[in-house]
């Protein structure tokens, strides 16, 4: 049975048809990744060890034996890097056999509402990066979350389309990896920023220009956006960009099942067109349609003044309907009520909780754990063999229908969200919310 509370569509509450998509996505995936079947299945009645596996749509997703699975094991680790020989021989692996199959090479489409050419970034990731890069990128990808959960996001984003869902990932792990180093961002977090002076970042931290607070009634974590805090050329375009990507990423980390979308809240209070700025929004409109789907529950734009009409008739234009249709204008606190409970809206809210945000210094020895670098490879060795487990039983579970291998990789997906509870101090930086304990994995995975 799914969680109380469980949203259609996510892990645990799929028709048989979403579920069907799923299978046919995943089967993608690991061709995409190099992944092979693991010999028990290869030697079983289930697959051919010399036949090619089709997907649902009749083309050929994998041809492998075990034999070659043998050999094409790779290590995994976040913070490993191959040598440029292995690298280029991986490739001409890759151009003789990954690129050719028409499952992948032909997943790029001519899709009408591609306004952020994510098709082009997808060659681009497939021509620049090894199959075991993408799926370094994509298990750093996952973080807490279920590995099925993140799947189904694109999927949702792209109306169960599994070759547009796999073209949208894939240009989204190339821009976390290869663009906008979200991995960087986090693991230097507030700690580096504050030895190394970097005062653009750390200002819109002290000054709360956005912050992460309470709950909606839904159980969705709320981050609130107080745009008269914001001055044009206070700081980089790059300082805001990195900013805009730690509060998203900081938000994830918020997440409790079921839950796995956010409120924001854009509070134009006193705001004046002295705070307009269009490339901050451009940039967090791209983050919310291109990179991360499916992650905004509801946007409250709230005390909007007159001026903003003119504003608003800008910004609408650049939204897609799907994302357009969460905001809503509210106008006072009895309309907030309507998501947020009375007794959790505080004074910027209109509410007469006394509660005000409140910026805490990072902790002398608090991110100590990051030089660790002897105990985080350790626990990444551990981590790739719970991660190998679950390739492996969803390589069982595409071949069955029982429920007993869909329970087993329910069950090796719940090890890897507790195994990330102990890797995460060694892979992201600590933050204000950790500080105040509002960010808690170990609540977050009971």
């Amino acid at each position: 049975m799914p969680p109380a509370n469980q949203a259609p569509g996510r892990p645990g509450n799929l028709t048989p048809e979403q579920e069907a998509k799923l299978k046919e996505f995943w089967l993608l995936i690991m061709k995409t990744f190099g992944v092979q079947p693991p010999p028990s299945l290869l030697e079983s009645s289930a697959i051919s060890a010399t036949a090619s596996i089709k997907s649902a749509n009749g083309s050929t997703a994998v041809s492998e034996t075990a034999e070659s699975h043998d050999k094409k094991k790779k290590r995994f680790g976040v913070f490993r890097k191959k040598d440029k020989e292995s690298k280029e021989k991986e490739k001409e692996k890759t151009n003789s056999s990954t690129i050719s199959s028409p499952s992948i090479a032909s997943a790029t489409t001519t899709d009408d509402n591609d306004k952020y050419g994510q098709s082009k970034q997808f060659k681009t990731a497939i021509a620049e990066m090894t199959p075991e890069e993408l799926r370094v990128a994509f298990w750093s990808m996952v973080q807490a979350d279920h590995p099925d959960g993140l799947l189904l996001r694109f999927l949702r984003a792209r109306k169960w389309d599994v070759k547009k869902a796999l073209v949208m990932m894939v240009s989204t792990m190339h821009w976390r990896l290869k663009e906008v180093d979200v991995q960087s961002i986090m693991f230097k977090g507030e700690g580096a920023a504050l030895a190394e002076h970097d005062e653009g970042f750390l200002k819109q931290l002290r000054m709360g220009k956005s912050y992460l607070h309470e709950t909606d009634k839904e159980g969705r974590p709320i981050c609130v956006v107080r745009a008269r805090l914001h001055k044009q050329g206070d700081q980089s375009e790059d300082a805001l960009n990195r900013y805009t990507i730690y509060v998203i990423e900081t938000a994830r980390m918020c997440l409790k099942d079921p839950v796995d979308t956010a409120t924001v809240i854009f509070d134009l209070s006193d705001f004046s067109l002295a705070n307009m700025d269009y490339a901050p929004v451009k940039f967090m409109i791209k983050c919310f349609e291109a990179h991360y789907p499916e992650s905004l529950g509801v946007c409250l734009v709230y005390k909007a003044p007159w001026i903003f009409q003119g504003v608003w008739n800008i910004i609408k234009g650049w939204l897609d309907p799907v994302v357009a249709s969460k905001i809503h204008f509210v106008r006072n606190s009895d309309q907030l009520s309507e998501f947020i409970d009375r007794d959790k809206l505080w004074k910027d809210l209109g509410g007469s909780d006394p509660w005000e945000y409140q910026y805490i210094e990072p902790v002398k020895g608090e991110d100590d754990l990051l030089q660790d670098v002897e105990t985080r490879e350790k626990l990444l060795e551990e981590r790739a063999k719970i991660v190998r487990e679950y390739e492996d039983a969803t390589w069982t579970w595409i071949y069955s229908s029982s429920s007993e291998a869909r329970q087993a990789r329910f069950d090796v997906a719940k090890r890897l969200k507790l195994d990330y509870v102990g890797l995460d101090p060694y892979l992201r930086a600590r933050t204000v919310y950790d500080r105040i304990h509002y960010i808690d994995l170990k609540r977050s995975t009971a």
